[in-house]
Order: structure tokens, then C-alpha cells, then sequence
């Protein structure tokens, strides 16, 4: 937490939170982003990336063999300092753009860009707002006390949500031990009310996988005010309350990071993003949910069209791909103007780095609302759907309901990847998307209506022909009454490889160490023994894992 807070402090480059806007204040002065010329003289250097990078952060680049680059280090303090001298107010810095978020006159804008190292500027046509004054807010107290999260005892434990972690496979996930624990989601929204006070998100703070929290529109660490969007995004993954709603990811890590004024919309939120993503990158991060998409703008700022969402024109669309570049998963919601006059996918999901997701029924059939591909460079769009119509969240207040849009779809996606991720730790974020692609319904064929289709992971576990590469391993399928054997690839040579077999409920049933492996072995298990009903076989070797699943009839 320590780094956490050295990094926040880099990022802010102010030694205090700035004032909240009043009703009485100037409200001519605009933020404006100004970019620097260079980095040349910054005290840091990519030799020592823990400077501004946690542990998390440098083993991820690590483990999918990604460089600490120039564009990873922060800007220079030299040229922050320079503006401050000349009164200038500076919000944020970012490392990825070698900016600066300022806010000042038009006269102090004018001098600012006559430094020597100043680049250029774009002004964000943030005004400040009264309103930003009257935001309800929750104080920051946090639900006591440990809980303990046990693997769920029955499909009764998903409650009404069981069907839209189902559509995926989630539930067999869970029950092969992928839960997600020991991966970090960071949910970038617009604010998150009654987090702090829900009994579902209590396991959040009991076992301290809240990892940290931050409003990058007010400059504070309390996130639990605003808008409830976030907290319905967040309860699709994070929720644990059994009998009511188990989300996708409930064992994960979590950042909660503010980056949404859902009372106007600026440019300047698309920069909020893009602080948020570096904040997450630094932290550790290994998938980044945002169900946020911009297209149209208030006045006086300029809205994009069609022909902007090429994956490189938007500011939010630029940041989202290079924190991918970074190792990160970026789970972003496809918009939900499938049924407007703008019909297309909204920025960022145009990013070509980004998993976008669009929304679908009960019924797996494109929901109405969802926002349609191609990008204008041709690129299939939305990447994968799942249930977004009438999905299961919880209210700030804690109550079930349903509600509808490409907003949920994202992080119920978002959850189930994280998992899936877990299950596969030796892949890096790319390919993760590709393996999305593959296990989903359309994956043959995909179209601009629905991507590749809901990804499944029975379609991993059973090794259809096309992803044996992925487990090289096989399973007696059904079982009957005989014996139960294993058949190995030589991936998983010379061993030895732990075998786990689990019920429906999760219980361990079976369990075996093969000390050197074979092309087949035959368990120490008959069928007989087992009683009617769905399995799941665990392997594990070193990095290496997979979970077969097999019915006994």
C-alpha cells in the first residue's frame, strides 16, 4: 500500500487535494491537457521501475515478457515546478502521454504555451460545476471483520444470477477452484454508493481485497458516492450472498477508481480514464472493466463521429490500448445505441487492443440496445456478448433487481476472464482475447452483431479438436461403471501432475499425485464409486493447469 500511495503522489504532483468548486468560484477557468516535449532530465529511470511501479505491476511485464519502457516513466518534475511557479494549477500528471492536466485562465494558457517545453495543449472544456458541490457522498467507514468465502455449495447459491454466470461456464470455473483469487480487477465508472454498507461486498474489505480506491474527479480517495452505476457494475463480479447473487469474480482483488461525472460529458473524463488506467497498471492490475463509451459531448466540447472510431483518433481509445500494451485485460461495454441513429460501437471499444463486449437475452440472442460493429477500418466489433438484458445486479441500498445494458455485460465478462485467466496463468493478455474468441458460440463465424459470440469454458474443459492444444489432455467421457483414465499430451511430461476430481458442489471426491506420466493412466478410481451427475478434473503441473469435465451415468 506504501508504493500504492508513492505512485498516487506521482501522479498528482501536488503536495494537497485541490479545493472543491463553489457556487461563488470563477467558472471561466477551463482544464486543458498539455503535452510535454520530452523526459530527457527525469529523475527516473526504466533500470529501476520499482520507483513508480508496485511488484504486482513489474512481475506482470514480466511473466508475458513486456519491456518497462520511456513511456512508462513519469513526466518530469522539472517542467511541473516550472508551471507552478507561474501559478498555473496542476491537477494530474500522466506518464503514458508525458502530460499534465491544468486548470487556468485563458491569459495563463497563453504563457504556458510559450515553455520551452511545452508541446502543445488541448483544453478539455471542463467547466467548473455547482453541482460537483452537492454530490451525495457516503463517509469512507468500512464493513469489520473477516469472512470467509467458501467455494458455493449448489447452483442455489447463485441465486436469480445463476443463469447469466452459467451462459459462460462460470459456475464451472467456481467449482474447479477459479474464483479469482490472487487476480486484480480495477472498475473504472461513476461512483460507487453503498459499496462500504452492502453485506455483499462486506468479504471485499473482511479479507482485504479492496486494494485501493480513488476519485479522479473530485481528487479524493472516497469513492462511495456518486452514481450507482458502479455499484451495479461491481456486483456482477464482486457480489457474495449466497442464495441471493454469487458475481463472476467474487474471490478477486479489486480497485475501485472513479473516472465518470455522470452530470455532464467532457473530454476531460476521457482523461480521468486514462489516469485511472495508469494508477491501475501501477498497482498491479491484470484487467481493467470499464462499461463507459463516449461518442457525444456537451457544449462547447466536440463530439466524434463515426469515422473517429478507427481506434487511434479518441483520447480514451489511445490510453485503452496502451495500458494493454501493458499486460493488462481491457474489458470495456460496446455501447448501447444498437437501436439509435448512431447504431455503432462507442469509444473505447473501437480500440483494437480491448475486448468489447456487447449484450445479449436469456436466450443468447442480441439484446436490441446493443451497439453494432464494424469499425470504419473494417475490424469486427463488438469482440464477445453476454447476458446484458434484465442481468441481475444489486442497488446502492443493497436490493436485487434486474437491469439492462451493454454496462453489465462488460464486467460479467469482465469477472469470468479474470477467472479463466487464472485457470491459464502462462498466457499473456492477447492471448486471452484470442482464446475468448475461440470458445465463443460464433467463433467460426463471427459477424459485426455479436462478435465471436458468448464464450463458453465447457468448450475449453471437454477439448473440443480446435483447443486440445490448450489442455493436451483427456478424460474417460462419460463414465460408466469401468475404470476412469487419463490420457496426456506430451506438454505435460515428465510430471508430476496433481489430479483433483470435484462434484457439483464442489467437494473434492478424488485425489491423486502421478509422480512420472504416461500417454495413459488409469486412476485409482472406479466408477462405481462415483454417483450420477457432473465432474470436474483438476490437473496442475508447475504453471501449468486445466480442468477436464466429465459426466458419470
Amino acid at each position: 500500500m506504501k508504493q500504492l500511495l508513492l505512485y498516487l503522489l506521482l501522479l498528482l504532483y501536488a503536495p494537497a487535494l485541490v479545493a472543491q468548486q463553489t457556487p461563488g468560484a470563477d467558472t471561466a477557468e477551463q482544464k486543458h491537457l498539455v503535452y510535454f516535449t520530452d523526459k530527457k532530465e527525469t529523475p527516473f529511470s526504466i533500470d529501476q521501475p520499482q520507483a513508480f511501479l508496485s511488484a504486482k505491476a513489474i512481475a506482470r511485464r514480466q511473466r508475458q515478457h513486456i519491456p518497462v519502457m520511456t513511456r512508462d516513466l513519469p513526466v518530469d518534475p522539472a517542467y511541473v515546478d516550472a508551471m507552478k511557479q507561474q501559478g498555473i494549477e496542476v491537477w494530474y500528471t500522466s506518464r503514458w502521454f508525458n502530460a499534465a492536466v491544468v486548470q487556468c485562465s485563458d491569459e495563463q494558457l497563453a504563457q504556458l504555451q510559450a515553455l520551452p517545453f511545452v508541446k502543445s495543449t488541448y483544453t478539455l472544456n471542463k467547466i467548473a460545476q455547482p453541482h460537483q458541490a452537492q454530490v451525495q457522498r457516503q463517509a469512507a467507514e468500512r464493513l469489520p471483520l473477516a469472512v470467509q468465502v467458501p467455494a458455493p455449495a449448489s447452483v442455489k447459491a447463485y441465486g436469480p444470477a445463476y443463469h447469466q454466470a452459467n451462459m459462460l461456464g462460470a459456475l464451472d470455473l467456481h467449482m474447479a477452484g477459479f474464483r479469482g483469487q490472487g487476480m486484480t480487477i480495477a472498475v473504472l465508472d461513476a461512483g460507487f454508493p453503498g459499496v462500504n454498507t452492502i453485506a455483499a461486498f462486506s468479504h471485499l474489505f473482511g479479507n482485504e481485497q479492496l486494494k485501493g480506491t480513488f476519485d479522479f474527479v473530485l481528487k479524493e480517495e472516497n469513492v462511495f458516492g456518486a452514481n450507482a452505476h458502479g455499484t451495479s457494475v461491481l456486483s456482477t463480479m464482486a457480489a457474495y450472498a449466497p442464495g441471493t447473487m454469487l458475481g463472476t469474480a467474487y474471490e478477486a482483488n479489486y480497485l475501485l477508481l472513479r473516472t465518470e461525472d455522470a452530470a455532464t460529458e467532457h473530454p476531460i473524463e476521457e482523461i480521468n480514464w486514462l489516469l485511472a488506467a495508469e494508477y491501475a497498471d501501477s498497482a498491479g492490475t491484470d484487467v481493467i472493466n470499464s462499461s463507459l463509451g463516449y461518442t457525444t459531448f456537451d457544449a462547447p466540447s466536440e463530439s466524434y463521429t463515426y469515422a473517429d472510431m478507427d481506434g487511434n483518433t479518441t483520447l480514451i481509445s489511445r490510453a485503452a490500448d496502451i495500458a494493454a500494451a501493458t499486460g493488462i485485460l481491457v474489458v470495456v461495454s460496446a455501447g448501447n445505441d444498437g437501436d439509435k441513429d448512431w447504431h455503432y460501437i462507442s469509444a473505447p471499444a473501437d480500440a483494437d487492443s480491448v475486448l468489447a463486449v456487447g449484450a445479449v437475452d436469456s436466450l443468447g440472442l442480441r439484446a436490441p440496445f446493443s451497439s453494432f460493429g464494424p469499425t470504419p477500418d473494417g475490424r469486427i466489433k463488438p469482440d464477445v456478448v453476454a447476458l446484458g438484458q434484465n442481468a441481475y445486479v444489486l442497488s446502492s441500498a443493497g436490493h436485487l433487481g434486474q437491469s439492462s445494458g451493454t454496462s453489465f455485460a462488460g464486467p460479467i465478462m469482465a469477472g469470468f476472464a479474470a477467472c479463466l485467466w487464472q485457470a491459464t496463468p502462462g498466457k499473456t493478455s492477447y492471448e486471452m482475447i484470442q482464446l475468448l474468441h475461440r470458445l465463443g458460440s460464433n467463433a467460426s463465424s463471427p459477424d459485426d452483431s455479436t462478435g465471436y459470440g458468448i464464450p463458453n469454458y465447457t468448450r475449453l474443459v471437454t477439448a473440443l479438436p480446435e483447443l486440445s492444444i490448450e489442455t493436451a489432455a483427456f478424460i474417460t467421457n462419460p463414465v460408466l461403471q469401468e475404470e476412469v483414465a487419463l490420457s496426456f499430451g506430451e506438454v505435460w511430461a515428465p510430471g508430476p501432475v496433481s489430479v483433483s476430481i470435484y462434484d457439483m458442489t464442489g467437494k473434492r471426491v478424488y485425489h491423486e499425485t502421478l509422480k512420472a506420466i504416461k500417454t495413459r493412466h488409469v486412476l485409482g478410481l472406479q466408477g462405481h464409486q462415483l454417483k450420477q451427475g457432473l465432474y470436474i478434473c483438476r490437473l496442475r503441473a508447475g504453471s501449468r493447469s486445466a480442468a477436464l469435465r466429465f459426466v458419470k451415468l
